[in-house]
């Protein structure tokens, strides 16, 4: 039976990775995430308690169970945050993958990190993973520098670069791209988006199961993992609206300039998913599908 340690598991992806595995017999499970356990399911693992930025405290979880390997998906996401908090950005995004890797190496587990499409400059996209990385804002830059970490790891290590995740949470009070534009509309909310980014919008049961697969096929290196439908944003919320049905009068259009975000996005990224494909199975469902999933997933909570 193998251990799989899932750091940030009260996030979205640390979500559905666990409950990926929730769904396998041959697994035992541990859940780590800052504070409470906030998954509705609280059975079928353990959950504990864990800062990843505190490597004593890492390596307390790693002696307790020792894990084959560990989904790392623990990180500081927001991008314009870290433009501004860069000394908690360089703990969560660096530091703690370096505790990481230091750890994995004595135990000899197989480190599965997330990365992101940012790390590229959205010149030339789709990428693939032999594009070399030119990171536009600090965001991306620590998760490059948490890469070239993982990368040196003398341990067995998976990178999974992804993009523009989205799905349903147990925690409401997070959202993505798809639960803001819903709920924004449903409140008849007026809401910006920008018409000059193109993203491949990425199911996070998709990313999940790449994870998943990576540990259970033994299988290291750099991949990409993503949605294979590239898109502007303004389409994503678009479509977003006509799949529930709502009205679309509220959706300004507006780009990049106008919007003044304080970290500047590439513009286009997306990714060529071959490898990922070939080594992991990796099957996307389209956005029209992960549509359906997200509504049926707020309809058995009735929302």
């Amino acid at each position: 039976m193998k251990t799989i340690l899932i750091t940030g598991s009260n996030g979205l992806l640390g979500q559905k990775v666990l409950y990926n595995l929730l769904a396998r017999s041959d697994i035992r499970i541990i859940a780590t995430s800052k504070g409470v356990n906030r998954t509705s399911q609280k059975e079928g693992y353990i959950y504990n308690e864990l800062d990843v930025t505190d490597e004593v405290e890492i390596r307390k979880i790693f002696t307790q169970y020792k894990p084959d390997a560990v989904i790392n998906t623990a990180a500081m996401t927001n991008v314009d945050a870290c433009e501004t908090e860069r000394e908690t950005c360089d703990k969560m995004n660096i530091e703690s993958v370096e505790f990481l890797c230091r750890i994995c190496e004595e135990f000899n587990t197989h480190l599965v990190h997330i990365s992101t499409d940012f790390v590229f400059d959205g010149v030339k996209g789709p990428y693939s993973e032999l594009d070399k990385p030119n990171p536009l804002h600090y965001y991306a830059k620590s998760k490059l520098e948490g890469e070239k970490r993982v990368e040196n790891c003398k341990a067995p290590w998976t990178i999974i670069r992804t993009i523009l995740i989205y799905g349903v949470v147990d925690d409401l009070n997070r959202s993505n791209i798809i639960l803001w534009v819903k709920n924004s509309l449903s409140q008849k909310k007026v809401i910006r988006v920008v018409t000059d980014q193109f993203r491949a919008p990425t199911l996070a049961e998709d990313l999940a199961e790449a994870c998943v697969q990576a540990v259970m096929r033994g299988v290291t290196g750099m991949f990409h993992v993503s949605g294979e439908e590239i898109m502007p944003i303004i389409e994503i919320a678009n479509r977003t609206a006509d799949f529930f049905n709502l009205d679309k009068s509220y959706i300004v259009p507006v780009s990049s300039d106008e919007l003044k975000q304080p970290a500047k996005r590439p513009l286009k990224t997306g990714f060529i998913l071959d490898k990922a494909r070939k080594e992991l199975d990796f099957k996307p469902h389209s956005l029209k599908e992960g549509l359906a999933i997200v509504a049926e997933q707020l309809q058995a909570r009735k929302i």
